[in-house]
């Protein structure tokens, strides 16, 4: 029978249905996510999204990403599934196995991150993978903050292991977990969380795949990496070519950190080389390389190429020179917990280079660092005279982000790590701490033509005004984010009790009875000069009380 002359073209007819096949993909990872929100034990899976999931070939290349998660766990996952076929090829994995590590150097980066990888298979033959990542509320050691000085101090220590075989639970395995950690139930319940949501994926993709008739993931695969590559190249070829260079600065924990890059804008890649940053640290806000990749890639990404999906290919011409030796390329065994709070101010470092090029298309500097302090109790922190039941727990707050050409930065929005603010109802429904004052800071954002995003004002008591303890992991306090273009820098944060006592910025300490913990949590940088403000917005500003 001969085609209709009306009918589109074959080739037509197969681009649109690899399009098809693309949002199910994305519909499939998605799902893969919120069941895992759903399921989850730990606070900060469920009420943060602090997670990533995703989609890989049987070469370990990450085809797809849920919507929902962090670029720090979905761009450094997407190099963990490499580490995980090399010791588990796809050939030797069978239906109902789930493997697991929380190495901070074949993971993402520190002990409080789970990954987990699951085998797909349809008839009887593996198709792909399913990974996903999420932070926990403890793994045991010395708890999530900056004071161990070595990787084994900083809790359980899992390599890659099964923790299902063929649907058969590692019995060995979950003994050791719920040994290492003070909170057993809960970590043993993400982790089957973990779990499930893999299998829930891999039945939805068999059912995709069942639909189109797909044999295999390979075609597909190499569809979206063309494409991806394509339109990321396209985008870099826009690039005016040459070298341009920033720093920025952190708190550190001994001494200041100062962050390098010189980057490099070529006709088909760019290029980030960090020589000049500040060596490692003895505590743990060392950064394991593939974290700096994660984050580093993802500022770029944002200026360059936000509208091209998050895989393998995009992210291919974004290369990174990180020399031995740096506070970005951390070797094990260094300290690493809390390596997000020099981490996630790449970006900024990024969007410094990125404004000579294009500078209107890059944000002024952002709060950065989330402000999640971890908060502890019960007779681990007072002994005998504790009033409070033992907890451990940690809640998810930001500050302010930067403000853009146009608009003005966010109010108390994580840029870059995107979690979710907590609930307080949240977290005082599972642990003995009230939060008197959760508010936005009047005037924190940075003065500009648009100003920068103000920062909260919170203050946490123990129930009863009992004592409890912060292991401080705060930054943006002695280096402010600084505005762009003649805008102001935003206000610096500060952390001390409600009677101004002054507390240390990083590190374990006691907040005793009858003192609340008082944090003013920093605003964003503004954009360009503030006299060419909108007069309009000002008047709005001072009608809402925000200036």
């Amino acid at each position: 029978m001969n085609a209709s002359p009306d009918a589109p073209p074959r080739d037509a007819l197969a681009a649109i249905q690899r399009q098809i096949q693309w949002n199910r993909l994305i519909a499939v990872v998605e799902e893969q996510a919120q069941i895992m929100i759903r399921t989850a034990f730990s606070t900060t899976v469920r009420e943060a999204g602090d997670l990533s999931a995703g989609i890989f070939d049987l070469r370990g290349r990450m085809l797809a990403q849920a919507v929902t998660g962090t670029p720090g766990h979905v761009n450094s996952m997407m190099e963990s599934v490499g580490h995980f076929l090399a010791k588990f090829p796809a050939e030797t994995m069978k239906a109902g196995d789930h493997y697991i590590t929380n190495d901070p150097w074949l993971g993402t980066g520190h002990l409080h991150d789970l990954t987990v990888v699951t085998p797909a298979f349809r008839n009887g033959i593996i198709v792909g993978l399913f990974a996903n990542t999420a932070h926990v509320i403890d793994v045991g050691g010395l708890g999530m903050g900056p004071e161990g000085r070595s990787v084994f101090e900083e809790g359980l220590y899992i390599p890659i292991v099964k923790c299902f075989d063929q649907g058969r639970a590692n019995e060995t395995f979950f003994d050791i977990l719920r040994a290492g950690t003070r909170t057993p139930a809960e970590l043993e319940g993400d982790v089957y969380s973990l779990c499930a949501c893999n299998d829930a994926g891999a039945r939805r993709l068999v059912e995709m795949m069942d639909e189109f008739g797909m044999n295999s993931l390979d075609e597909l695969a190499e569809s979206i990496f063309e494409a991806s590559s394509r339109a990321t190249l396209a985008e870099i070829a826009k690039l005016p070519r040459g070298e341009f260079s920033a720093q920025i600065s952190s708190d550190g924990y001994e001494a200041p950190v100062t962050l390098r890059a010189r980057m490099t804008v070529s006709e088909d890649n760019i290029i980030v080389d960090y020589a000049g940053t500040s060596g490692l640290s003895g505590r743990g806000i060392n950064v394991p390389a593939a974290y700096t990749r994660a984050y580093a890639c993802f500022g770029i990404k944002c200026v360059v190429a936000p509208e091209v999906p998050n895989n393998w290919a995009s992210l291919l011409p974004f290369r990174m020179e990180i020399p031995e030796g740096c506070i970005l390329n951390a070797p094990r065994p260094y300290p690493v917990a809390v390596r997000h709070v020099v981490g996630q101010l790449l970006p900024d470092l990024m969007m410094g280079c990125l404004h000579q090029a294009v500078p209107d298309r890059v944000t002024a500097e952002g709060s950065s660092c989330l402000w999640n302090p971890p908060l502890r109790g019960g007779g681990q922190v007072s002994g005998a005279d504790a009033e409070l039941p033992d907890f451990e727990v940690i809640t998810f707050n930001s500050g302010g982000t930067g403000a853009r050409p146009a608009q003005d930065g966010l109010d108390g929005t994580a840029f870059p790590s995107g979690v979710r603010t907590m609930p307080v109802e949240a977290t005082e429904n599972v642990a003995p701490v009230i939060f008197w004052k959760k508010e936005l800071r009047p005037g924190s954002g940075g003065a500009g033509r648009t100003r920068g995003g103000l920062g909260q004002v919170m203050e946490i008591g123990g129930k009863n005004d009992a004592e409890f303890a912060v292991n401080a992991i705060f930054d943006r306090v002695a280096n402010p984010p600084r505005g762009r273009d003649g805008g102001g820098d935003g206000a610096p944060g500060w952390v001390g009790l409600t009677d101004g006592t002054l507390l240390r910025t990083k590190g374990f300490q006691v907040v005793p009875k009858g003192k609340r913990l008082r944090l003013l949590l920093p605003g964003g940088g503004g954009m360009g000069n503030p006299a060419e403000r909108d007069p309009a917005l000002v008047a709005r500003d001072e009608a809402d009380g925000l200036v």
